[in-house]
């Protein structure tokens, strides 16, 4: 069985809210999940799974702060993550809040890191957007996105796909 990792920060709950939706789209398709809060993970956790996910509310334009701190700290591995599947969510108070930007902002780190990042072409493209508290729209996003990243994991780890 492939795994993933779920890691967010949260100030108002919409970022673990949306985590918590993420996870649960995944079990559906058959991935073992762990969701954690970045305030409680060290990058070493980074090494242990077949895919990461990375969420942060945010914050004028970018991750916020503790996301931020997470990737900083997670240098001292950098080459280890290579080939790993990244994907990235987040939550804001407005549509053209800096979602996009914020969402790049994670992409761009894990892409450093030699990392594989999922897009989709019919969803978010460059992964969920919650604005203010996660509604409908918001889960439904979440589960495109479960499914093409779980897809996207088994086809990279090997495994045939069935529908």
């Amino acid at each position: 069985m492939v795994s993933v990792l779920i890691v967010y920060y949260t100030k108002s709950g919409n970022t673990r809210e949306m985590a918590n939706m993420l996870a649960g789209a995944l079990r559906g398709e058959k991935i073992d999940v762990e969701v954690r809060d970045a305030l409680e993970t060290s990058p070493d956790y980074l090494l242990d799974y077949d895919g990461i996910i990375l969420g942060s509310p945010t914050y004028y334009g970018g991750m916020a702060a503790e996301m931020k701190d997470l990737i900083d700290r997670s240098v001292k591995y950098h080459g280890e993550l290579s080939g790993k599947l990244g994907g990235a969510f987040t939550s804001s108070a407005y549509i053209g809040g800096g979602n996009e930007t914020t969402l790049l902002s994670i992409l761009k780190a894990m892409l450093i890191h030699g990392m594989v990042v999922v897009g989709v072409h019919n969803a978010d493209h460059f992964g969920p957007v919650s604005i203010g508290a996660p509604d409908e729209r918001a889960e439904k996003q979440c589960r495109i996105y479960a499914r093409k990243f779980a897809d996207t994991l088994k086809i990279l780890k090997g495994f045939d796909i069935v529908d």
